[in-house]
């Protein structure tokens, strides 16, 4: 099924850009300095810091921006004070979008986010319209090319995952938020090289979406997720191989 995960692996395989980059680690940041000033500056205590660090060293940050970004986020330096806030809608085919963002301005943030709806033919709904869709879970990917799947299954499952599917040239692992360090530290340990591990929306069913529509919709998604204030977007949508192929071409 190529849904929402498959169009993060498509977009992790473009090359990145100076200025993606940029943008890229303008959000971890931000989600560092978050986590650190919710639940502390030591990633041995405080889990959601810990997977923003990893994170940001998979993307391959300096550690004197993660150090700052801790640091700031404990009130040790000076910075931005940042909140969260979460939009929900539907776009073009009725595909569930549910946001997450950090911003200095929570009006500005919305104002962005709604004229980006409307631009690209959706609609930014209320609190809670389509957040019952979704379940927030721990979810790893791992490259099918570099790791047998009998070896992945067995780390996960001993490590506590609910479920692990082949995805297009990925393993993905589901499993409840509070295991998803057990099984990243289970996988280092077999020596099964980790793509992404995230605490993630998942849907708990699919709208099928096609034509033109989809386009539409992945063109509003990749507009959503290039804006600085958004952190994460998570969507229910099932575009087949071959639209999906045709709406990234």
């Amino acid at each position: 099924m190529a849904g929402h995960s498959k169009w993060k692996q498509i977009k992790r395989k473009k090359a990145v850009t100076d200025a993606r980059r940029g943008a890229l680690f303008t959000k971890l940041i931000r989600e560092i300095t978050i986590a650190a000033k919710q639940g502390g500056g030591d990633p041995g205590g405080n889990a959601r810091l810990r997977t923003a660090i990893d994170a940001a060293k998979a993307e391959n940050m300096p550690l004197d921006n993660i150090e700052r970004a801790v640091k700031k986020g404990t009130g040790e330096l000076e910075g931005v004070t940042y909140e969260e806030v979460t939009y929900e809608g539907y776009g073009p085919g009725g595909a569930a979008i549910f946001i997450e963002a950090t911003t200095d301005n929570a009006n500005r943030t919305v104002a962005e986010v709604r004229n980006v709806f409307q631009r690209h033919g959706g609609n930014l709904g209320a609190a809670n319209s389509v957040a019952w869709m979704f379940d927030r879970k721990a979810q790893v990917t791992v490259d099918a090319g570099r790791a047998a799947e009998d070896a992945v299954m067995e780390a996960a499952l001993d490590a506590g995952a609910e479920d692990m599917v082949r995805d297009g040239d990925a393993f993905l692992i589901t499993a409840p938020v509070q295991q998803l360090h057990q099984i990243t530290a289970r996988l280092k340990a077999r020596q099964i090289p980790i793509q992404t591990a995230e605490i993630a929306m998942i849907p708990k069913s699919t709208a099928k979406v096609d034509g033109k529509d989809a386009k539409r919709l992945l063109q509003l998604i990749e507009a959503l997720e290039e804006m600085d204030d958004v952190a994460k977007v998570s969507a229910n949508f099932d575009i087949d191989a071959e639209a999906l192929a045709a709406a990234t071409a």
